[in-house]
């Protein structure tokens, strides 16, 4: 009897430590640390008075006031972003992150919080087209390091010269100043960006939509370090919740005409 008791006793302390051992991680987050880029309008940029705004700052904010933590928004260059994540210097990245296979190696996601097709610009008047003759010889701009990039390079680069910008806004710059011929790079964020500002106004979007997973991925996800499985299902059950409640198309409209989640 006292063995049995025993045995009892022993398999009730191993449940329990089982069962701690699972859920601690998870009570363990009051605070989320996120990776933003702040430098990529309309979803992330830094104020004149230094102040983060954009769709995926205020979806990030969304996001934790639904898990019930903190937020920290942490600013990060891109080309640095999953390395900064790895070396923990923050617990997420929210920065319009393609969810791709070359990254899944690095890092895990989430379930999509966008996805939004990209497309190529060109100076109004200049008659470029967008197949391999039409741009051949062209200079195309991208922000290195992205899908963009990774696209542009394999689809057109015997063809085209690419030029690899540490930022958007920086490829922008160019675009204005002749540098470039062509710049490619997420439709929505160039509308917002440059298209619709006194900068773009002699530019024009050309070309079809892509959106070719292959390239582009499956939507932007949130990154995180591998193997944290707690935090995941609480952004994916965040992003879940803002979908339902309204909160998601409130932030949407703050930004955009039209529905920016895809199929």
């Amino acid at each position: 009897m006292k063995k049995l008791i025993s045995a009892v006793f022993v398999a009730a302390l191993a449940f329990g430590a089982a069962l701690n051992a699972t859920g601690a991680d998870a009570k363990e987050w009051k605070k989320v640390r996120i990776g933003v880029e702040g430098a990529y309008p309309p979803f992330s940029e830094v104020t004149a008075d230094g102040k983060l705004v954009g769709f995926d700052i205020d979806i990030a904010n969304a996001l934790c006031e639904e898990m019930k933590v903190e937020c920290e928004l942490i600013t990060q260059d891109w080309d640095g972003i999953i390395p900064a994540l790895q070396a923990r210097k923050y617990d997420a990245i929210i920065a319009s992150m393609s969810i791709t296979p070359e990254r899944k190696e690095k890092v895990d996601f989430t379930n999509k919080y966008y996805n939004t097709p990209a497309k190529f610009v060109r100076k109004k008047g200049s008659g470029i087209e967008i197949t391999k003759e039409g741009m051949k010889g062209k200079v195309v701009g991208v922000q290195r390091a992205t899908i963009h990039d990774n696209f542009v390079t394999e689809v057109y680069g015997d063809t085209v010269e690419v030029k690899r910008y540490a930022t958007q806004d920086e490829a922008y710059l160019d675009m204005v100043a002749g540098r470039v011929d062509l710049l490619l790079a997420d439709s929505v964020a160039m509308d917002g960006g440059f298209i619709q500002t006194d900068a773009g106004k002699d530019f024009e979007f050309v070309g079809p939509d892509f959106s070719d997973p292959q390239y582009f991925g499956e939507g932007a996800g949130i990154a995180l370090r591998k193997g944290e499985e707690d935090l995941r299902e609480m952004f994916n059950n965040a992003i879940e919740a803002i979908r339902a409640n309204g909160t998601y198309d409130t932030i949407q409209k703050k930004y955009f005409d039209y529905d920016v989640y895809g199929s």
